[in-house]
């Protein structure tokens, strides 16, 4: 029976940590989780991107999330995994994580939008707060961290 006639969305979230800080990729991108292994580095490339790795026969370009929220590189320990992510139409981008925790449902009505300045470029990158019992993960844009804004010259 719904309450007031309103239905509640749910969705399932990958909970990863970085630093101290839990954020959730939505399941849906999320094509598999594969243990750190030796990544192959690719000159010229943007800071964030370590490389390359053979993933089943494919190669797949692997990017830090430390790096690209801009936070200082940590050795690489035994809970550090590769998260494989599939946007819609795109290749597939591997991003390394301190962590991998669990996967929760969070309803809509746990998920608060967050403002942020229109200048800052990592603004793009949250879609907002989840609130999980006494914990809160902040929810990522995945596609805008994996994906490049393009400069648009016409």
């Amino acid at each position: 029976m719904d309450i007031n006639n309103k239905t509640v969305d749910s969705k399932q979230y990958i909970v990863i940590k970085i630093a101290e800080e839990q954020y959730g990729i939505d399941i849906k991108f999320v094509d598999s989780i594969v243990v750190m292994q030796r990544i192959t580095r690719i000159p010229k490339s943007q800071s964030y991107y370590k490389g390359v790795i053979n993933l089943r026969g494919d190669i797949v370009p692997v990017m830090s999330l430390r790096s690209r929220f801009g936070l200082s590189e940590e050795e690489y320990n035994g809970k550090t995994r590769i998260v494989i992510i599939k946007p819609e139409g795109q290749a597939s981008v591997g991003v390394i994580v301190d962590e991998v925790k669990e996967v929760v449902s969070i309803n809509s009505t746990d998920i608060d939008q967050v403002v942020y300045e229109e200048k800052d470029e990592k603004a793009a990158f949250g879609t907002g707060v989840g609130k999980l019992g006494n914990e809160l993960i902040t929810l990522l844009n995945i596609v805008s961290v994996i994906i490049e804004k393009e400069a648009v010259n016409s």
